[in-house]
């Protein structure tokens, strides 16, 4: 495993801070990164010094999603290459940090597209800076989300919207929205996660746990798990469509930067935002 792709520091007693480090990549989730996520998170957790762990991303960005020019493994947990094993994994992936003890903050900035933005929806809480674009533009040509946070964080309404342009949200659209709980100017950004974490670990860590699982509980209760679980059944029959599948030779035959500026160009954003 590459360790450079993440980066662990403690700007304060208790807090532990992961860093994505693939800016060339605006941090875009391949195995290596997304091997060193879950085990740097697992190591976190069991650490009894530690109270708060926040995850960030290096460069531009927070993460631009999964690597669309590397071969994508099921190398954070064990599991059967059968139909559907991606959805189901990623899945699973997120929902183990929903199980974790410890809070975990996530800090975004730039580009949170498609797997960043199930990154940043698996975080129990959310800090953005005020220009940060946050959407899930597969939805155009591949399929819906593996995690579709867009109706449980968002509602019925812009969660259609959501679903059905994959237009990004800027970071305070994201706070009116509820999906993150405050935007900040990106040069603030830094120093404000730090002090809410700081806040965070004046509580005790059996407290913590419980204060998180209280929350975790409740939506589990209004069935969650279930439906994440439901839609993401159906983001992996997305793979079987035609055009999906016609979409996805495109990385192949045509290069993956091509092919995603193709796929906005009409929409004119993202890659293809005009000036």
């Amino acid at each position: 495993m590459d360790t450079s792709v993440l980066l662990t520091d403690e700007p304060e007693k208790g807090i532990r801070r992961l860093t994505m480090n693939r800016p060339e990549k605006h941090n875009a989730l391949n195995d290596d990164l997304r091997l060193a996520i879950f085990e740097n998170l697992r190591d976190a957790d069991s650490d009894k010094d530690v109270s708060v762990i926040v995850i960030r991303g290096a460069g531009v960005s927070f993460c631009s999603g999964y690597d669309l020019s590397s071969v994508n493994n099921p190398v954070e947990r064990r599991t059967a290459k059968t139909d559907g094993w991606w959805s189901r994994h990623v899945v699973a992936n997120w929902f183990e940090m929903w199980d974790m003890s410890k809070p975990i903050i996530g800090q975004v900035h730039g580009y949170c597209l498609a797997g960043g933005s199930e990154l940043a929806a698996a975080c129990d809480l959310l800090y953005v800076s005020e220009d940060a674009q946050i959407g899930y533009p597969p939805v155009r040509l591949m399929s819906p989300p593996d995690m579709q946070w867009q109706t449980w964080y968002l509602g019925f309404r812009k969660a259609m919207e959501a679903m059905l342009t994959g237009d990004a949200m800027t970071g305070i659209e994201a706070v009116n929205s509820g999906f993150a709980n405050k935007a900040f100017p990106f040069n603030e950004l830094d120093d404000a996660v730090t002090a809410i974490a700081s806040r965070i670990t004046k509580i005790p860590s059996d407290l913590l746990a419980l204060n998180k699982r209280s929350v975790h509980r409740a939506m589990e209760a209004m069935g969650v798990r279930d439906g994440i679980r439901a839609t993401a059944e159906i983001q992996a029959l997305g793979f079987h469509q035609e055009s999906s599948k016609e979409y996805m030779k495109r990385f192949k035959n045509e290069g993956v930067a091509k092919t995603l500026s193709d796929r906005d160009r009409p929409f004119e954003d993202y890659r293809e935002k005009k000036s």
